[in-house]
Formats: C-alpha cells, sequence, structure tokens
C-alpha cells in the first residue's frame, strides 16, 4: 500500500509533468518518466511522434512527460507512478525497476545499441574566456576552484561526472584504485554544492553564478546555449571522458495493465528513426545513425572516451562498488 505522503509526493510529480499539444480527443495516453535535462529533446520529439502515429495507424494519442533527478524519477515510479516508458540517462536506474519487478531484465534486448538510441559525453563549462584556464581534469582538483555538479550518489549526471574522473585518473600511467580515490577525492572537496539534479546544476552555475566550472553533459552545453547566449560561457573537452548512455525500457506492468504495449514501443522504436536520430542531432546528442553522425561532425568534436563496460565492468558493478550506502563515494565524502 502507498502511504499518504507517498500518494501526495506521486500526486506532485504528476501534477509536474509536461504534456504535448493534445489533438481535441486522443484514443490513448502515454507517460514518459525521463531524467532532468532531457526536457527539450522529448519536448521536441513528441509532436514527430504524434504526427507519425496519426499518419500510420490514423490514431490521436496525449504524450505526457515528467523529469527531475533520475533516481528521483524511478524512485517514483517504483512507488506507484504510472510510466508507460521510462528514458533514463544511465542502466543503474532501469535495472532498479528491473529488481522492483516492473522492466524486464532483458530490456536491453528490446532495442538496438543496448536499449540506448543517442549519447553523449561529459564536458567543462567554464566562464567565458576560461580565467582559470581548466583544460583538463588535473585543473578541476587544483586549490581554489570551485566545480558545480549533480550529487555523484543520487543523479545520473553526477554519476557520469564523479566515473569519468575516476576513469581518468585510473588511466594514468602507474595509477590504481588508490590513486583515482584520491583523486576523486579532492575534486569533491572543490565542490561547494552538489546540485539536485543536472538542470539546478545548470542554474547554480549560469544563474546564480557559483563555481568556476560546471561538469556536465555534451548536450546541456547546447541548451544553455540556446537559453543564455554563447557569449556567456565556453565549453572545454578534456582529453578523455566518459561515453554517455541514455537506455529507454516499456514500464510492463503498466502498458499491460493500461492497455498502452503497443503504443509505447512504438514511442521507442521512433526513437531510432531517421527523424528521431535527426531531432537527437537538433538537440546535441550524438545520434547511433552513422550517416547522421557524419552530417553533423562538425557539431560533435572527436573526442577519446571509455565506457562504464570497459573501466568499471558495467553498471552492475560500478553501482554497488561505488554509490551504494558504504561505497566509496560515501568514504570519500566523509572524509571531505
Amino acid at each position: 500500500m502507498v502511504r499518504p505522503i507517498r500518494k501526495l509526493f506521486l500526486a506532485l510529480v504528476a501534477a509536474t509533468a509536461l504534456t504535448a499539444a493534445l489533438p481535441a480527443y486522443a484514443e490513448s495516453s502515454l507517460l514518459n518518466v525521463s531524467y532532468d535535462v532531457s526536457r527539450d529533446f522529448y519536448k521536441d520529439y513528441n509532436p514527430i511522434f504524434q504526427k507519425h502515429w496519426k499518419t500510420t495507424t490514423g490514431e490521436s494519442i496525449e504524450l505526457k512527460q515528467s523529469h527531475a533527478g533520475s533516481s528521483k524519477q524511478v524512485r517514483a515510479v517504483a512507488d506507484g507512478l504510472e510510466a508507460d516508458v521510462v528514458t533514463m540517462n544511465q542502466a543503474s536506474d532501469i535495472d532498479f525497476l528491473v529488481e522492483k519487478g516492473l522492466v524486464v531484465k532483458d530490456y536491453a534486448k528490446k532495442f538496438p545499441n543496448n536499449a540506448s538510441p543517442y549519447t553523449s559525453t561529459m564536458v567543462f563549462i567554464v566562464r567565458k574566456g576560461n580565467p582559470k584556464a581548466l583544460m583538463d581534469w588535473p585543473d578541476l582538483v587544483k586549490p581554489g576552484v570551485q566545480v558545480i555538479l549533480p550529487h555523484p550518489k543520487n543523479t545520473g549526471n553526477g554519476r557520469y561526472s564523479y566515473l569519468a574522473a575516476w576513469g581518468y585518473a585510473l588511466k594514468q600511467p602507474g595509477a590504481n584504485d588508490k590513486a583515482a580515490q584520491e583523486f576523486v577525492g579532492k575534486l569533491l572537496k572543490n565542490a561547494p554544492l552538489f546540485a539536485s539534479g543536472g538542470r539546478d546544476a545548470t542554474t547554480s552555475f549560469m544563474q546564480r553564478k557559483l563555481g568556476d566550472v560546471l561538469v556536465s553533459f555534451e548536450s546541456e552545453a547546447e541548451l544553455i546555449a540556446k537559453e543564455f547566449g554563447k557569449g556567456e560561457f565556453d565549453v572545454v573537452y578534456p582529453s578523455l571522458s566518459i561515453l554517455t548512455e541514455f537506455p529507454v525500457a516499456l514500464v510492463e506492468k503498466v502498458v499491460d495493465k493500461k492497455g498502452t504495449r503497443k503504443q509505447a514501443q512504438a514511442y521507442l522504436d521512433y526513437l531510432w528513426s531517421k527523424e528521431g536520430q535527426e531531432n537527437a542531432a537538433q538537440n546535441y546528442l550524438r545520434p547511433r545513425d552513422p550517416e547522421l553522425l557524419r552530417k553533423y561532425a562538425a557539431q560533435f568534436p572527436a573526442i577519446r572516451t571509455f565506457t562504464v563496460d570497459e573501466v568499471f565492468g558495467g553498471w552492475p558493478k560500478a553501482f554497488p562498488a561505488h554509490f551504494k550506502d558504504g561505497g566509496t563515494f560515501d568514504q570519500i565524502y566523509q572524509s571531505k
């Protein structure tokens, strides 16, 4: 049974959901529960899919969005928020729903590319002119540098930032896990706060003028440019970063209960269509389609990346080792 406080929380989450432009009458309705900084992508994608669905089936469809920190979102779904689909920024969040019996274990095999229709990477967003000359990860651990990032334990953006720094340190000559933990500890000590999500981190950096550098997704940098103007900041690509993937999945129990499996499957499938991939590129997410990636090559500078699988053995190993209670993040934070 969902307790009253949980019911209130779920109602508030549902109330803040964004709804795509609706037809006069919709035969079906889907709720997409997603992570914090994907709002603009799905705001653009939903009308594209609505048009496609109407053209191919003759049916109108209502599409709703809900956005917050990724871990908060999957907890809301686990507590009863009836998402038809989840579109997250890391596999560990969907794995949580697998554990709860809401998503099938082999969800990553239900779609191409490990169920991730596009990718990104972690970059540095610095003040215009880069006054502190922050060019690579070692610059972020220097005394007097303030780093803004979302909470590594509770947000996908924060976890990717943490793992990107750890992976960079681990790949240096003679390095080991102890050296990587010390390096990440220095970086976290330079964080004056941990934002509640990616968009909150952006607000802290751009509007509240906190910090010298914001670590965030490459795609978020371009969305900031749209909102604040390119003259307000510079983007720095470190020498090595992490490949970020954005897995999607059906919430099986919900789509079967609501009878929306066909619509939800099509909604996610269409992310790999030419139109869906074009929308990804236009929202500064690296499309999986090789032709479109070549078309937008100037928009996506080459950068050396590593994956969570390559360095950490996959999310099933990385998450408990670093982010569960007593993991390395807790050890670092307690010493901080």
